[in-house]
């Protein structure tokens, strides 16, 4: 079975969150479940850079507003298809946002373009090459699946995965006649939305198959709460949707044989991973000791994840003897208010601005615990990471969250289960009690130790999840022969 694979990002080589990882990370899981997987991605420098091996296999006369040549080649085990169109995708940092953090106002267009190349590729432009499986990621790829709907060939099944419904590419419908699509698309069935282009609601619309990233967001989604206004459209194809719940690749994310952190440590030979919180407490400028409850914060700073009410909460924290490692980026009040509660409680309060590949896994490696307070998250993959580095997450109980954390209330711990702490609701209250629960646990060395066992030994590879990606397309396979 061959996959093609659509994405906006794919790590090591252009990362802004956790799609990156899941695109890395997936196509090397599914080549164990049988299922060989190309992706395309957009031609951004630092990919362009990383690409080896490239020939040119096609060449698009214009790609909304300048030719395009599509590169075969590879880079960090992954075989790759790059658009290179360097009206589109010739811009250094960030691949969404100018160097002003806005939105570049073409994205439109550049999205659309990675879409209506990798649809080309799907429908036999390149003689010799043929997908059974297009596999989407995100609105940034739902073109791909829109394109493709109105093919009139031979076309592969279409998958689209949404890693989180917030994000849907909406832009004025004035965009529309520049698609090069029948005006039958711009409709209540497909990419309009109130007058609008919505990418995400055509890919969800045309998709021969729709899944999330966790079981719990796929119901949640379905709902007038989490739905994010498509949840009419999702509700009205639910026998399509699924849940299939984030993997990290467990070769990245290793305790121990990570070059990343101060020393290496496993499961069973834990003693070394007291070095790493005086390395983190050393590097975030914190009172060094292991009496102290050090938390990690790892995350976009934004009122999704939560982290207002860590702020709200947290001269409260630090007086009850915690401190925090916070490393991540966002909203600038929320980048400010960190900043500040750095400065106001010296030796209790670390913050990084930005992302530190580095820096992430030392604190996973060295933080007692790990915040995760989301008021709603598709799946995460902060809380994945701390449970195999022994970091005890705290979760708000949405979506990925609530199904890979086992709460250690009164009968999982007595059952001799519980992987980290859940909580409900996602309200400043909530999170000082949860907090509250964590330290009680933390003095209890018995039960710590215990649960950070239990947590290490949690599979949160991909290995599991490939082999249902695998399931999923092969009975599209069947229901389309």
């Amino acid at each position: 079975m061959r996959v093609l694979a659509v994405a906006s990002e794919i790590f090591p080589l252009v990362k802004t969150g956790g799609l990156a990882e899941v695109t890395g990370a997936l196509p090397l899981a599914l080549g164990s479940a049988g299922a060989e997987t190309t992706t395309v991605v957009p031609g951004f420098p630092a990919v362009l850079d990383a690409l080896s091996n490239a020939t040119a296999v096609h060449r698009f006369a214009d790609l909304f507003g300048g030719p395009a040549t599509m590169l075969r080649g590879s880079a960090a085990g992954l075989d790759l298809l790059v658009v290179e169109a360097p009206h589109l995708y010739a811009r250094d940092g960030n691949p969404y946002l100018g160097p002003d953090r806005q939105e570049w106002p073409d994205n439109g267009v550049r999205f659309a373009g990675l879409g209506a190349a990798a649809a080309a590729v799907a429908a036999g432009i390149i003689p010799n090459l043929e997908y059974d499986i297009v596999h989407a990621h995100d609105w940034q790829a739902a073109m791909a699946v829109v394109y493709l709907h109105f093919h009139s060939g031979r076309r592969p099944g279409t998958v689209l995965t949404v890693h989180n419904l917030a994000f849907q590419g909406r832009y004025r419908g004035g965009l529309f006649p520049r698609l090069g699509l029948p005006q039958s698309a711009f409709s209540l069935d497909g990419l309009e939305y109130h007058g609008d282009v919505n990418m995400l609601k055509g890919g969800l619309a045309y998709a021969d198959r729709i899944t999330t990233v966790s079981p719990t967001y796929a119901r949640e989604i379905t709902g007038i709460d989490n739905g994010m206004g498509l949840d009419g459209l999702l509700r009205s194809r639910a026998d399509r949707v699924s849940g299939i719940l984030n993997g990290i690749d467990d070769t990245v994310w290793n305790p121990a044989n990570d070059t990343l952190i101060a020393a290496n440590y496993t499961r069973d030979k834990p003693a070394r991973r007291a070095i790493n919180k005086i390395a983190l407490q050393q590097r975030m400028g914190l009172d060094q000791g292991a009496e102290h409850l050090l938390v990690g914060v790892i995350s976009r700073l934004t009122s999704q994840k939560g982290l207002d009410m860590l702020v709200d909460q947290i001269d409260t924290l630090v007086a009850d003897g915690m401190q925090f490692a916070v490393l991540g980026s966002g909203d600038p009040v929320l980048e400010r208010a960190f900043v500040a509660a750095r400065e106001g409680h010296p030796g209790s309060v670390g913050c990084t601005i930005g992302y530190d590949e580095a820096l992430a896994h030392l604190i996973q490696a060295g933080a007692d615990a790990m915040l995760v307070p989301s008021r709603f998250e598709p799946c995460g993959l902060t809380q994945l990471s701390a449970l195999r580095y022994g970091a005890i997450p705290v979760v708000s109980r949405v979506g990925g969250l609530a199904d890979s954390v086992i709460d250690a209330n009164p009968a999982a711990l007595a059952a001799g289960v519980s992987t980290g702490l859940q909580f409900w609701p996602a309200t400043p209250q909530a999170l000082q009690h949860a907090m509250q629960t964590l330290l009680v646990l933390w003095r209890d060395k018995a039960n710590w130790r215990r649960m950070q066992r239990n947590a290490m030994a949690a599979d949160v590879s991909w290995r599991a999840s490939a082999r249902r990606y695998a399931a999923l397309f092969q009975s599209l396979l069947g229901d389309r022969r």
